[in-house]
């Protein structure tokens, strides 16, 4: 196994990277209950996570070493490039940065993080007036904000998958899925007809186009 360089032990960058992320989503986000903070503060941990193997100690990188090192003999597996391992083990060669995978989780990242700024925009001033958030991305589905956190979660392992934050992934996903299901039953009896009036026509996640997508209701 070749390790002549070792491109980790950044502790520095783990920091910094995880403070612009975190804080970039809380702008955005601004957690209020506790519902909000559990959502956030999972988003949080795949985050830290992420940057931990990203820059700081490569546990994936050191759990797989032998098989690795015996597939790839010539690949100095603890240098930066090799922690792109969708690149790695699709044998590619070149500067991984400008894969299409590396490329299109940009794409789910930044569309996460617009999801996140618009639906809290929605959110917050529906809050300001007591009513029921429905437009803006909520038009289209319940649940933007927390579709925003999986957006940038799965971008991230677009370009940087890890063993932990692969197996933490579908953890938060169904995490999300249960908060969510909690904060219907709330806005259900905080707005009555008008919260299933709304549910009746918007789809909790998977938003639906055309003739038959979602329209907006009465919000009061």
């Amino acid at each position: 196994m070749n390790n002549a360089g070792n491109d980790y032990g950044l502790w520095g960058l783990v920091v910094v990277n995880s403070l612009i992320f975190i804080g970039f989503a809380y702008s955005f986000f601004k957690p209020v209950n506790l519902r909000d903070w559990r959502s956030f503060g999972a988003y949080s941990a795949f985050i830290v996570a992420l940057f931990a193997e990203m820059y700081g100690f490569p546990l994936t990188i050191y759990l797989l070493s032998g098989w690795l090192g015996s597939k790839f003999p010539g690949v100095n597996l603890f240098g930066h490039e090799a922690g792109h391992l969708w690149w790695l083990l699709t044998g590619r060669q070149g500067n991984p940065h400008f894969g299409v995978l590396h490329l299109l989780s940009f794409v789910f990242i930044f569309a996460g993080f617009t999801l996140l700024s618009k639906s809290w925009h929605v959110l917050y001033h529906a809050q300001r007036r007591h009513h029921l958030a429905t437009a803006g991305p909520y038009r289209w589905v319940r649940h933007p904000q927390y579709i925003g956190f999986v957006a940038i979660m799965f971008g991230f392992l677009l370009q940087w998958p890890t063993l932990l934050t692969l197996a933490i992934f579908p953890v938060l996903v169904a995490m999300y899925v249960r908060l969510s299901i909690t904060e219907e039953r709330e806005s259900e009896q905080a707005f009555g007809q008008a919260w299933l009036d709304y549910a009746a026509v918007t789809p909790r996640f998977t938003p639906k186009f055309g003739r038959n997508g979602a329209r907006p209701v009465n919000s009061h």
